[in-house]
């Protein structure tokens, strides 16, 4: 089979391609490579009009003349691709709009893979239309929106998320589920809001590829040592500031127990690496469900703080904070699980273990894949 995965975050597609050529089949990413994380893509498709004067040059020609240069830029080198991007049995779109650009743009895109391939796939893998709006009307607990309720940040912040509940987007998400024959989700915080789609075929964890990740066992001599990887673009959605307010705390009363290690906007392949030496990983806290970096830092053997709530606990019958620490919006809460792991040093080899097998078993990279070659089969079939 030929799949085509359109559309990158993280490595979310990238492992999914790994899995499908472990078990004999012809798979090709192409993307943007994420931003400053400059992940791994077979074509990569470049936004020339990033930085901060070509993005000026960019907004005054979209104010004047209604001209997006990004998007005639990215549609132009989509389509002169064309011959590379036809052909394929399958495509699978990383998100319904994929690009930072009117959804215009993207509806031309998007028709133009559904007519040069067989049958497109929408992943549910970052914000779309059904979380967003899930998240917007309140039927999470908390959500990445939580910071925007609260006031925290500027309208700019939430902008990106809060587009999709646009009713130009609305519009393009009704044409999108037109005409796939089906979406996936890869965890919890989009599996939730899908729960009622005609169109949704269920929930495939995030494939992650446990053998470029070495298992490093804690070793823990004289300081417990805390990593806080901050992506500052997402700094309030992500929860960042609850972190420091929580490390804030341990550094008041254990500084001499705890070294606490904090970066900004790492390239994925330098974040990987960042956090070798670390103990415990501080990852996001508006989720229910571990993202990509949780469970790489996971299957890497870190006590990872992040998504783990009681849906998560019942869907993969687990017990709680024994194989990720489930951080709650509340940075005492936070500060007093990281307190009891530097008093119970013991607790942090023993949950270290526990997240190395919990990847191992549900998020292995060819089993996930394997599931996509069935859900894909099962719906083209129908």
């Amino acid at each position: 089979m030929k799949v085509l995965l359109f559309g990158e975050y993280n490595r979310a597609q990238w492992n999914i391609k790994k899995g499908l050529e472990n078990l004999g089949h012809e798979a090709v990413v192409v993307s943007l490579r994420d931003g400053f994380k400059k992940v791994d893509v077979d074509i990569e498709i470049k936004d020339h009009f990033t930085s901060y004067a070509l993005k000026k040059i960019r907004n005054l020609l979209i104010r004047l003349f209604g001209f997006d240069i990004s998007a005639w830029s990215i549609k132009r080198q989509i389509k002169a691709k064309k011959d590379k991007l036809s052909n394929f049995d399958i495509v699978q779109l990383v998100n319904e709009a994929p690009f930072d650009f009117n959804r215009k743009h993207q509806k031309i895109i998007f028709d133009w893979l559904k007519d040069w391939n067989k049958t497109i796939f929408l992943l549910s893998c970052g914000l779309d239309y059904p979380s967003v709006k899930y998240a917007y009307d309140k039927k999470f607990r908390y959500s990445v929106l939580t910071p925007y309720f609260e006031g925290k940040g500027s309208k700019r912040d939430f902008s990106p998320a809060l587009s999709y509940i646009s009713e130009e987007h609305v519009e393009f998400h009704h044409y999108i589920f037109n005409h796939i024959s089906g979406v996936i989700s890869n965890d919890l915080d989009y599996h939730l809001p899908l729960i009622g789609y005609k169109k949704y075929l269920g929930m495939i964890p995030h494939a992650i590829d446990t053998s470029k990740l070495k298992y490093q066992r804690p070793v823990i001599t004289d300081k417990v040592i805390i990593f806080h990887g901050i992506n500052t673009f997402n700094y309030f959605k992500k929860g960042n500031d609850i972190f420091d307010q929580a490390l804030q705390i341990v550094e008041e009363r254990y500084s001499t127990k705890a070294e606490i290690i904090i970066t900004k906007n790492l390239p994925y392949k330098d974040y990987i690496k960042s956090f070798d030496k670390a103990h415990i990983l501080l990852d996001q806290v508006y989720a229910y469900d571990q993202g990509f970096n949780a469970l790489e830092a996971m299957a890497k053997g870190k006590v990872v703080f992040t998504g783990a709530e009681k849906e998560w606990e019942d869907y993969f019958n687990v017990e709680g904070d024994t194989i990720a620490l489930n951080a709650l919006p509340d940075p005492v809460l936070i500060a007093n699980k990281l307190i009891w792991l530097i008093e119970n040093p013991k607790k942090i080899i023993e949950i270290s273990k526990k997240a190395r097998k919990f990847v191992e078993d549900h998020h292995n990279y060819v089993a996930c894949a394997d599931k996509y070659l069935e859900i894909w089969k099962e719906a083209i079939m129908h």
